[in-house]
């Protein structure tokens, strides 16, 4: 069986980070929030790091970064307290699954 991209998009919606308050702050006091999201420690890589099967349907962290800045409008309103993040997360892998592993 052929694992396809809507496959692979199937992890778990993990518990919500510990780090929104600070990664809300940063952006707050004048990082840009693709900085905040891209950096060794932001959002892009705590998620990349709990969805290895990503890599398994051919997914790279660079192809998912470029996704998850696509969704930084969500990712925002997540931050600031706007969307839930079942609603944030998910709807990040429904774009993932949407989309062919780059």
């Amino acid at each position: 069986m052929t694992t396809t991209a809507q496959d692979a998009v199937r992890p778990h919606v993990p518990d919500e980070p510990a780090q929104r308050d600070r990664w809300r702050a940063e952006v707050v006091r004048g990082t840009e929030l693709v900085t905040v999201l891209g950096a060794p420690d932001g959002l892009i890589q705590w998620l990349w790091a709990r969805w290895h099967a990503l890599q398994g349907a051919g997914w790279t962290r660079d192809g998912f970064a470029g996704v998850a800045l696509g969704y930084r409008r969500e990712l925002w309103l997540w931050m600031a307290g706007e969307r839930t993040w079942a609603h944030c997360c998910s709807g990040l892998l429904g774009r993932l699954g949407r989309r062919p592993p780059v």
